[in-house]
């Protein structure tokens, strides 16, 4: 009898440490930090104004929630909708709809048929289309981001609408340029091998700055940094903009991307090949939990509220309208800390927002990058520099014809959109430092 018990304990003892073993293999899985809580988190929208029972919302988006850019829309919407008590029935999204006449006979179907009161349409090519729709509907609200032509319109149903995304790219770029560094101290590369690779979709503007930004925000950290760009010609092409990352990666080794491009293809190319990624309109932490570092996106809930509110108040809005960080329309996600120093990074990260929030720092300020004109093969050629190449004028096309026509510098700084000039982002120059690999989408 008690031999059998000795060997009852002997193999409860066993079953224990088997027990013990596993847990601390449990444990060990655990060990991983995972995301951080947001750097800037998207704010509970509330509301006092009371929604009538025959308001009603459109939104027009280019692709559907698998495109990153027009699911940032949708829950946006979701959000302004969810906490100002519209119902399901008072928000109309409709998806797919491509950059022609489509458009058109869906911001008209929205204000005749479904009985909206305001439609927004969310891609750059859009615009023409909802312009349209808005003389044809006078007493419906129009409202159109990323667009250019409000301002000259003379619509008072016609309205722009952007945030100051740059900020946000400035802050992500900081943390790239922490992890840039932190690869050189412990020798994976060299200072000189800080290449950064970037997927952008075109040659417009509103990319242009958002890679400048980016750029420059790494740079501040991390000095060394140099970026090379390909862009893909669409702003939703999976295929293209992992072929472009790939591109980046393995031709012209770039040991860190982002992207301005709408799929998780370059997320998905950087987690393939264990390359460190920043990833735009919002995280990307479960398509790359090995890579991904940090997210910057505009956060389109305020705006909705905004709107809504401006119509059921019968009151004029903006016809240039751009949300900041204060308006809680710049938006930071969470750090991987598996991926870069949390502790460290969130506190640096948190020192820029604070310098951005007191008004202390200037994204382009133009002691901090050269500019090269080369009026020959048209670049930069609206650009005037002193003799360390430094802006001292440039003429942006701030009213949409494509010309430039205005001077956005002053006080020592490029005056990018969310001031006085208009909404969306004009600042196309193309920096030193900056390499395009294939404008012609070759």
């Amino acid at each position: 009898m008690k031999n059998s018990k000795k060997i009852v304990a002997v193999i409860l003892a066993a079953v224990l440490l088997v027990v013990a073993a596993f847990a601390g293999c449990s444990g060990a899985k655990d060990t991983k930090k995972g995301e951080s809580a947001e750097i800037i988190a998207r704010e509970e929208i509330k509301s006092d104004v009371k929604i009538p029972e025959d308001f009603k919302i459109g939104l027009i988006c280019l692709h559907d929630e698998n495109s990153t850019y027009d699911k940032n829309f949708i829950d946006g919407l979701k959000s302004a909708a969810k906490g100002m008590g519209l119902t399901d029935e008072q928000v109309i999204v409709v998806t797919n709809i491509g950059e022609d006449a489509a458009c058109y006979d869906t911001a008209v179907d929205l204000a005749k048929n479904k009985g909206c009161k305001v439609v927004f349409a969310d891609s750059f090519g859009h615009e023409s289309f909802m312009m349209r729709a808005a003389k044809e509907f006078p007493e419906v609200e129009f409202c159109h981001a990323t667009g250019t032509s409000a301002k000259g319109a003379g619509l008072k149903n016609f309205h722009n609408a952007f945030a100051a995304i740059y900020e946000g790219r400035y802050i992500a770029g900081v943390a790239a340029g922490i992890k840039l560094n932190d690869m050189i101290k412990e020798g994976k590369i060299t200072a000189e091998q800080a290449i950064i690779g970037y997927v952008g979709a075109f040659t417009y503007a509103e990319v242009i700055s958002g890679m400048t930004s980016f750029f420059l925000g790494a740079r501040s950290v991390c000095p060394s940094a140099t970026m090379k760009v390909r862009y893909t010609g669409s702003w939703y092409d999976q295929a293209k903009e992992q072929e472009a990352a790939t591109a980046l990666i393995e031709k012209d080794k770039c040991v860190l991307l982002s992207q301005h491009a709408d799929s998780l293809g370059a997320p998905t190319a950087c987690e393939l090949a264990g390359v460190p990624n920043v990833s735009y309109n919002g995280s990307t932490y479960s398509a790359g939990k090995n890579t991904f570092i940090v997210s910057s996106a505009i956060n389109w809930a305020p705006y909705f509220q905004y709107i809504i509110e401006q119509s059921i108040k019968g009151e004029a809005i903006d016809t240039n309208w751009c949300g900041t960080i204060a308006t809680n329309s710049v938006v930071i996600s969470g750090i991987n800390q598996d991926v870069v120093d949390g502790e460290s990074t969130i506190e640096e990260l948190n020192k820029v927002v604070d310098q951005f929030k007191a008004g202390k720092l200037h994204v382009y300020d133009t002691s901090t990058f050269t500019v090269t004109v080369d009026k020959k093969n048209n670049v930069n050629v609206n650009a005037t520099v002193d003799k360390d190449g430094h802006l001292t004028e440039y003429l942006a096309d701030v009213d949409g014809d494509f010309v430039g026509e205005t001077n956005v510098v002053h006080d020592g700084y490029f005056d990018e959109s969310g001031s006085e000039f208009r909404s969306a982002p004009y600042f196309d120059i193309i920096i030193d430092g900056i390499t395009n690999i294939n404008v012609n989408f070759g």
